[in-house]
């Protein structure tokens, strides 16, 4: 871990920060792909709403599976390496469903973009983590994760104007482009020299799962971790998906099409974004992320209270402000607490184990939404980042995480 403090950037550091913003950008433009593509995909092959469901799982499943087999050669065989492969995967997966005919097919191909996806982000995670000093690691890695929002808009502006002419098959083939950046990556990045050392040593530990294990207080705090995780994607899928259907059929406000409603989150979740990577790091990792849960769990309480779509618009942005303005620092603690030689693993285990239990949350939330009202169920979001917040105050390591002297 470099903790020296650069007056300026490097000309490797900046390339860092571009390909890592770059890849994550990328990566949400395809995995998105498939939720503007959904209903063409039904229509063409002729599936079920059950097996057009089962392609989400089944991408889902790609991405822990990959997230742990990438996270381990990362660590063993360099992160620029892996990084760029996991890219080819998921930008080849993509483009190849030009040629999906049926269902199968269609499975396949995007268990395999889950599979690059899920590998992506441990192996950026780590490069950041041996190029940057750990009082820089907020801003760079907010800047990394706003590049996937960014992919998230690239996605729907793409879809809009290629859907209606092209068709679906046509949308996918653009997915073949990040593997431009992949070319780049490998032929402008090395290996930095802390992980190039690293190799060197002959009495280096084993890079294995188990470390994070090892001893209760690592236990304890990559449970905890998994747990925060949890409540991170949960509260984003859970109200992504179901908030347009909470606002028409509970408070009686239509929303043409949501696309007002996530604008504004999408652009208060990317200020929450720089926001909380300064934040971090000059204040640290409990003050930051305690801001933020607590604000969290008051503004989703708070949605039920809009009356008209000026009010839900204005409420959109402040909810992606806080309950997803933190996604990035995440990353930034992880590579903090855990060794350099195990970066790569940690991430991505605890990252997509948390995506994938997150997950679920949109059955969770739905149930609840069939048995409760509306207060119950936005009560029950709001309690879950109030004990992500407790949880956080219980991990030791973020104590001792440092400041940054203003």
């Amino acid at each position: 871990m470099n903790n020296s403090k650069p007056t300026s950037l490097s000309k490797d550091q900046k390339r860092v920060i571009a390909s890592t913003a770059a890849g994550f950008s990328f990566e949400n433009m395809d995995f998105n792909f498939m939720s503007f593509a959904l209903t063409s995909v039904i229509a063409s092959l002729g599936i079920s709403t059950t097996q057009a469901g089962m392609i989400n799982t089944i991408t889902n499943l790609g991405m822990l599976l990959g997230g742990l087999v990438f996270g381990i050669l990362s660590d063993k065989y360099g992160r620029v390496k892996i990084f760029s492969y996991t890219i080819f995967i998921f930008a080849g997966a993509t483009a190849l469903m030009y040629f999906a005919n049926n269902f199968t097919m269609v499975c396949i191909l995007r268990f395999l973009v889950g599979f690059g996806e899920g590998g992506e982000y441990g192996a950026g995670m780590a490069m950041i983590g041996e190029y940057f000093s750990s009082k820089m690691y907020g801003r760079v890695t907010a800047i990394a994760s706003i590049g996937g929002q960014l992919g998230g808009i690239i996605a729907a502006i793409l879809s809009a104007l290629i859907l209606p002419h092209f068709g679906w098959h046509v949308l996918f083939l653009v997915g073949v482009f990040p593997v431009i950046l992949a070319f780049f990556i490998r032929r402008n990045l090395k290996e930095s020299p802390a992980f190039l050392n690293n190799q060197k040593k002959n009495d280096k530990p084993k890079v294995s799962f188990s470390r994070l294990f090892e001893t209760p207080q690592l236990a304890g705090q990559t449970i905890g971790l998994i747990f925060m995780l949890i409540v991170q994607t949960g509260g984003y899928y859970g109200l992504m998906n179901w908030l347009p259907t909470i606002v028409q059929k509970q408070l009686g406000i239509t929303v043409r099409g949501s696309s007002l409603w996530m604008v504004a989150t999408i652009i208060g979740m990317c200020i929450g974004m720089l926001v909380f990577g300064n934040i971090l790091d000059y204040f640290g990792p409990r003050k930051s992320f305690g801001c933020f849960l607590i604000g969290a769990a008051f503004v989703i309480y708070a949605l039920i209270q809009a009356r008209n779509m000026i009010e839900l618009v204005i409420l959109g942005a402040v909810v992606g402000f806080f309950a997803n303005g933190m996604y990035g620092g995440y990353g930034a603690i992880m590579t903090y607490l855990y060794p350099a030689d195990i970066s790569a693993t940690a991430n991505n285990l605890i990252m997509n184990v948390g995506k994938a239990v997150g997950s679920f949350s949109t059955i969770v939330i739905g149930f609840l939404m069939s048995k409760y009202s509306m207060n119950v169920v936005m009560g029950f979001l709001s309690v879950m980042y109030l004990l992500s917040f407790v949880v956080m105050l219980l991990i030791p390591g973020l104590k001792k995480m440092g400041k940054k002297k203003a």
